[in-house]
Parts: structure tokens; C-alpha cells; sequence
């Protein structure tokens, strides 16, 4: 316990000051989607707040808006005239006490199609930052490109059972295009238990074999211990780094967002399964910004463009009190004609604050057993 809490220390010297730059960042080009697109439609914004909480630092803008930094740095909001909170509730009684010209500018009152636009351009904005951090990256410091081939293969692993060869190229993995190694081990790392379709290039001939990781606890570089998916294959090969023009820098961007993407989803499903051991939470998340840190400001600012996305995606998940909630609830309303009813939106904000809260503390939880603490 007493080296876990020393531990704790050496790292959060850089941890939190790096998570503290990483959610600042990523929280305020989401809220300022949102902000942005509600203000080309005229909706009157009261707050934009980064984090919750009593506000450390506050001003007022020249059309009224409240713009705030609070000392809770673990999100935050905008919030719009008509809406009873940062969620986007509405606040019925306020709205039913509004004369025309408040109508104008009030958020529940804006046409469907307005209201929808407003709440996804949060995540977009996400995606549209990430999209700009990973395009300068490999334009400026370049793409690690490594090939896909395999050139070990352990004894007696699932790689060997399965039938995989030293020399053999994979060409996909459980329906998806390999483009690098990085992908296999993304994917393989998160498919612990799951059987697995690989397509492979042998010889010029292509084969289609199954392989099942088996779950195995390893050490990262940064001496972190966690449970991933193994085939028990290694690639030797000399990696480069390539610089990459703005067309193709731009299209490795939009495919690297969409490998995240796809991870994401795989670890949703293992969440699914019963297995959230490698869900963390904001302790995972700022104990990983601080050993990013120490390597180099450049890292961190790749890091920025991982969270970015896996941020955005988290938000379009249709869960009230997520902007995928929301989203969920116009759908209904597009095919209802109306809104949905006071006391199915309550209850819908109940649930999904509870399964945002039961996330929460299942990804804390984990990021205290990884310390030791536990």
C-alpha cells in the first residue's frame, strides 16, 4: 500500500497537469460545437462552463453569456435558454411562462432539425479536433509504419494452434482491413476469449483460419500490468516513421480515427460480456497523460487526438444525458409528431444518469485495483 501511494505521488506530478491540459482541451472544442451551432441559430446561450462546480474564474460575455472554469475539472456544459440545467432538461415551467420574443431564443422552442444539428455538433467537434491534431502529426513528425507480416511464432500459443505460420501476412481480422501491426495488436488486445476469423496472404495464397487470444498479463513501457488478448505472434521488423503529404496525411487521419473507433467498440463489447477490467476512469486517464508527458509534449498531443474521438463516440451512445440521448429522444419525436411525454424524459434522465454513474465508478474502481490501493 505504502509504495502504491509513493507511486501515486511520482507520477501525478506530471499526471495531473497533463490531464488537466488534455480534458481542458478536448471538453472545450466539444462544448464549443455545441455553442457555435446554437448561436448560428439563435439561440440564446446563458453558461459555457469547462468542469462543474463553484466557478474559480468567471466573465460575461457581450451578448450575455456566462463563461466559467470550475474547479471540477471533470467535464462540462453549455447551457441554453429554456433548459433547466447543463443536461438539456427542459425547464417546462420556465418555457410555459415565455412570450413570443423569449420563444425566439429558447432552445426547446428551435425546429427539430435545429435542436438536432446543435446536439451533435459537440461530438463532431471532437472528431473535427482530432482530425486536425492527427493530420499535422503525420504531416509534421510522420506515420510509424510497420508491415503485417509474421516472423515468430510462439510455441504452443493460439497462433500455433490455429494454424498460423512464420512468413504468413494478415490481410484481416475478424472482418476488418489490416493496414499495420499496431491494428493487430489493438484488435487482439481487446478479443481475450473471442474466436476469431484472421485472413492471411501465404504465399500468395489466401487462407482463412480461426485463432482464439488467450487472456495474459503483461507490462507495458511504462511498467503498468493489465490483462489483454495474445495470439502469440511477433513481428521483427525494422519500424519507420514517414512524413506524409497533406492528402495523405489527411486519409491516414480519417483511418486512424476509424481504428479508434473500432477499438472502442470492441471494448464496449467486452464491457457487455461481463469483462470492463481495461474500462478506466479519469485516475487511469491521468496517470497515463502523466507517463505520456514524461516522454514529450508531441505525445501528449497524440494522446489528445485518442481521447478527442473516444470522447465524441462516448457522447452519440443513445443514453440520456448523453448527447446520443438527446438524439434518441428527437428521433422519437421525428416519428411521435410530438415530444416525448414529462414523465417518460425523467425517467429516461434517471436510467441514464444511473448507467453513467455505475460507468463511472466500475472505471474508478478499476483504476484503483491497477494502484495497488485495492
Amino acid at each position: 500500500m505504502l509504495s502504491a501511494i509513493q507511486s501515486f505521488f511520482n507520477w501525478s506530478a506530471y499526471g495531473i497537469p497533463a490531464f488537466l491540459f488534455l480534458i481542458t482541451v478536448v471538453v472545450f472544442f466539444h462544448e464549443l460545437g455545441h455553442f457555435s451551432v446554437a448561436r448560428l441559430f439563435g439561440v440564446r446561450v446563458e453558461t459555457f462552463s469547462i468542469g462543474f462546480g463553484r466557478a474559480l474564474y468567471s466573465w460575461r460575455d457581450r451578448k450575455g453569456t456566462l463563461w466559467k472554469i470550475s474547479w471540477i475539472p471533470l467535464g462540462g456544459f453549455v447551457k441554453f435558454f429554456g433548459d433547466a440545467d447543463g443536461a438539456s432538461k427542459p425547464d417546462r415551467e420556465a418555457s410555459a411562462r415565455m412570450n413570443a420574443d423569449e420563444r425566439q431564443v429558447a432552445f426547446p422552442f428551435k425546429p427539430l432539425w435545429q435542436r438536432s444539428l446543435i446536439v451533435v455538433a459537440g461530438p463532431l467537434a471532437n472528431f473535427v479536433l482530432a482530425f486536425a491534431i492527427l493530420t499535422v502529426f503525420f504531416m509534421a513528425i510522420g506515420r510509424v509504419v510497420t508491415p503485417t507480416n509474421v516472423t515468430e511464432v510462439v510455441a504452443h500459443s493460439a497462433a500455433q494452434e490455429a494454424g498460423i505460420r512464420p512468413g504468413d501476412v494478415i490481410v484481416s481480422i475478424d472482418g476488418e482491413s489490416i493496414a499495420s501491426y499496431e491494428q493487430i495488436q489493438q484488435i487482439i488486445s481487446l478479443s481475450a476469449g473471442i474466436r476469431l476469423p484472421i485472413i492471411l496472404n501465404r504465399g500468395g495464397h489466401m487462407l482463412t483460419l480461426y485463432a482464439t487470444p488467450r487472456e495474459t498479463e503483461v507490462t507495458d513501457p511504462f511498467k503498468n500490468k493489465m490483462k489483454i488478448g495474445q495470439l502469440g505472434i511477433r513481428n521483427v521488423a525494422k519500424r519507420e516513421v514517414v512524413r506524409l503529404g497533406p492528402f495523405s496525411a489527411a486519409g491516414a487521419a480519417i483511418s486512424e480515427i476509424r481504428d479508434i473507433i473500432s477499438v472502442s467498440f470492441r471494448a464496449r463489447d467486452q464491457l457487455f460480456r461481463g469483462n470492463g477490467s481495461q474500462l478506466s476512469g479519469p485516475i487511469g486517464i491521468a496517470k497515463l497523460s502523466g507517463q505520456v508527458a514524461s516522454v514529450s509534449i508531441l505525445a501528449l498531443i497524440h494522446l489528445a487526438a485518442l481521447l478527442s474521438v473516444s470522447i465524441g463516440l462516448v457522447n452519440l451512445f443513445p443514453i440520456p444525458m448523453l448527447d446520443g440521448g438527446h438524439l434518441l429522444y428527437y428521433a422519437c419525436e421525428g416519428v411521435l409528431g410530438r415530444p416525448l411525454g414529462e414523465r417518460a424524459q425523467d425517467v429516461g434522465f434517471r436510467l441514464g444518469l444511473a448507467v453513467v454513474l455505475g460507468i463511472f465508478i466500475l472505471a474508478t474502481w478499476n483504476d484503483l485495483v491497477r494502484l495497488n490501493l485495492f
